[in-house]
């Protein structure tokens, strides 16, 4: 009970002598194990998860002092697992190796799951010390792992033998992509190579974790507070959450405007400040880019250049070429020839949407030229005029409760899932703010997982919206439930009301839920088949974004915040009718983020300035003047903060061709987007297999054929051109 005023020495012989205390054991073997398992057992992230629903992570009890000593033990418990089959002697087999790999790093993969909360939702500046410490040792953890010469040669004896003798097609599946991973990270390079693949890992790690500190840095750094003189435009529900913001900060009596989208978004559409509009836009846009100590620009060479030299020991001219050979582009000109195919329609529309401001702006005589800052502002008003659509009113009916109840009403007529409120202190959460449901099969009761909502943004929390799992679907050892998170940044709102978002925000929603629905639905055996194709993996939450404007979810769960009656036809009517409006600015946003990420991939870094580049490349795309990338480079998070997306980002567009082809699927369906013959081939062939199949055949079995690019330039009111 004494023993944390020791150092760790003294705390290990403290526990050597309480183990021969308890057990009589002398045997030093024996103690260093009873020893290991006490010490495992006293730091609640390695431990095994009790309790009801097949165990839950214990949020309420984790310290971020337990962060490295866990990851610690967690690493080494690994490294065991993996001596142990690289121990065994016998001809490698599916059953020796391939199955006590996918069951291999348990604890850690535990501790990973407190790690990523503490990362993304609760971040503080002692975590961030122990992140920028830990990232290079793991980094070089994994490293002895990939570079393992005698597993690598025990994966690919499975490999090569099931080539010509097939196993079962999930089993494949899983030789296939493990010999890839391996293969890919350079597994088959000559050991001078491979220590200096190692040593380029372990340098990038540190400069992820940087970049991604120094994004949330200016995000929690840069902070406008107006006062109650500058409140013009805005509405009363958005007053009282910026209100709240600035409470929470210590200013009371203030309103203050948070460097996230969620915060700045709304100010920029209503606002009628415009020096304000351009102080929160500039903010917000300047992010890892005020030349100060929190600066990305130098973090992007170094990427840039350790990528390229990386890919080059394994034989690639550049990192998308490596990136995207087994993506479902296959390789940067497919992507590029997608991306290309839409970027034009998209410019042009911008163009027209500039004139329809500008012509707003002159009738009101406000002596302006539209710029970056005004283009939410005049939009809106041009929305009013041209559809006689006020988003502001829209956002009355857009409750943050009543659309989950929507979803969980989709979720039940396409999955066949049922939620239920689960009371609050039943789950451990890691925030008041975390709600969690259970998730069962709506015809068999049969419990399939939870669903954890973090809605509102905070200190510490990264921006954005996003989806994780902090366990997947398996049954290969055991059967182990899903437990799934959604994760938002909506304006917190004063006491009593209710949270209104914009029409936007609620699409996001469904999408990051349309993530949540593709965990659940899960039919895997083995833990790696839970992964996915990254320009496939959007595919199935854009999907979902379409259900918000279907009939059934409007006139059910859209209902005035105040009166609780539902939308009016008549508003439904304008909202259709304006489907199509400002795809410009949302495509060309996107798109010039995607072309920016493939470009500075395909360029060589050797001499490159980040600023010139992005500026010099926009000129060259004919980027208008008039708005800027969805993601600058400095905060390109995405693709700088790690690797998921690098290279990749194009992978929304690719996943949207998929979407708008689907859509048409349920469009033409009897029942339309609740058709169940539809639905049931889409969890069938699209959601449940996970990556246990190649996506092109998943989606070839779910439409009778590949993808066409018509339905998306449909579907954003763009010119049809067969490609």
């Amino acid at each position: 009970m004494y023993t944390h005023h020791f150092r760790k020495k003294n705390k290990t012989i403290i526990v050597y002598a309480l183990v021969i205390m308890i057990t009589g054991c002398d045997k030093k073997k024996e103690i260093v194990e009873t020893t290991e398992s006490i010490q495992e057992a006293s730091n609640i992230l390695l431990s095994e998860w009790t309790g009801p629903y097949g165990g839950t992570p214990a949020f309420d009890k984790m310290k971020v002092s337990d962060i490295k000593p866990a990851l610690e033990k967690g690493m080494e418990l690994n490294l065991k697992d993996i001596d142990a089959i690289t121990a065994n002697t016998d001809t490698p087999t599916f059953e020796n190796t391939m199955l006590p790999l996918e069951k291999s790093g348990a604890a850690l993969n535990r501790v990973f799951t407190y790690y990523g909360i503490l990362s993304s939702n609760i971040s503080s500046p002692e975590f961030r010390e122990i992140q920028k410490e830990m990232a290079p040792i793991l980094s070089e953890f994994r490293s002895k792992i990939s570079q393992n010469e005698i597993l690598f040669k025990r994966i690919k004896t499975v490999y090569k033998n099931s080539l010509s003798k097939p196993l079962e097609a999930d089993q494949q599946r899983l030789v296939q992509l493990t010999y890839e991973q391996f293969a890919m990270n350079g597994a088959e390079l000559d050991s001078e190579k491979k220590k200096r693949y190692a040593a380029i890992n372990k340098e990038l790690s540190a400069i992820y974790t940087n970049f991604s500190n120094n994004i949330l840095a200016d995000e929690e750094g840069y902070v406008t507070y107006l006062n109650k003189d500058q409140l013009a435009g805005l509405s009363e529900p958005l007053i009282k959450a910026y209100a709240k913001a600035a409470t929470d900060r210590g200013q009371d009596g203030k309103y203050a405007i948070t460097n996230t989208r969620s915060s700045m978004d709304p100010f920029l559409t209503y606002s009628t400040e415009r020096e304000l509009r351009k102080k929160v836009w500039k903010n917000y846009y300047s992010r890892g880019d005020n030349g100060d100590d929190k600066d990305n620009n130098e973090n992007i060479v170094n990427i840039l250049k350790l990528r390229k030299e990386r890919v080059a020991l394994l034989g690639y001219d550049n990192y998308a070429d490596w990136r995207l050979q087994n993506r479902m582009a296959k390789n940067p000109e497919n992507a590029m020839k997608l991306m290309n195919a839409v970027w034009p329609a998209a410019i042009a529309r911008v163009k027209e949407e500039v004139n329809d401001m500008q012509a707003v702006a002159n009738s009101n005589r406000d002596k302006i030229t539209i710029e970056p800052w005004d283009y939410r502002y005049y939009a809106e008003k041009v929305r009013k005029k041209k559809y006689d659509l006020d988003s502001d009113e829209v956002k009355q009916y857009l409750q943050l409760d009543k659309l989950t109840e929507a979803m969980f009403y989709v979720a039940g007529e396409l999955f066949n899932f049922k939620f239920t409120p689960i009371a609050k202190g039943k789950v451990p959460v890691f925030h008041e703010d975390v709600k969690v449901w259970e998730v069962n099969d709506k015809t068999s009761g049969d419990h399939i997982g939870l669903w954890y909502l973090d809605p509102f943004s905070r200190e510490g929390k990264r921006s954005g919206a996003w989806a994780t799992t902090y366990r997947s679907h398996t049954t290969f050892d055991g059967k182990k439930t899903v437990l799934g998170s959604n994760n938002s940044n909506f304006v917190k709102p004063a006491p009593g009301e209710a949270v209104l978002v914009s029409w936007d925000d609620a699409t996001t929603f469904f999408h990051e839920f349309g993530h949540a629905l593709h965990f659940f639905s899960s039919e895997v055996r083995y833990p790696i088949l839970n992964g996915g194709v990254r320009d496939y993996t959007e595919f199935q939450s854009q999907l979902l974004e379409r259900w918000l404007s279907t009939d059934n979810v409007i006139n059910k769960y859209l209902v005035h915040y105040k009166t609780g009656e539902p939308i009016p036809k008549e508003l439904v009517a304008k909202i259709k009718k304006a489907a199509t409006f400002n795809q410009g600015f949302a495509t060309t946003e996107y798109l010039a983020s995607a072309l920016m990420d493939m470009k500075l991939h395909l360029a060589d870094p050797s001499n490159i300035d980040i600023a010139s580049f992005e500026k010099e490349t926009l000129a060259e795309l004919n980027m208008p003047k008039e708005l800027v990338m969805r993601h600058r480079t400095p905060h390109f998070g995405h693709v700088f903060s790690g690797e998921g997306y690098a290279t990749a980002y194009y992978g929304y567009m690719w996943a949207d061709v998929l979407t708008s082809d689907a859509a048409e699927s349920f469009a033409e369906a009897p029942d339309g987007f609740y058709d169940k013959e539809v639905a049931n081939r889409l969890v069938k062939y699209l959601f449940a297999p996970r990556n246990a199949m190649d996506p092109a055949e998943a989606y070839r079995k779910f439409r009778g054929r590949d993808a066409k690019i018509e339905a998306l330039m449909k579907d954003r009111g763009f010119p049809v051109t067969k490609q």
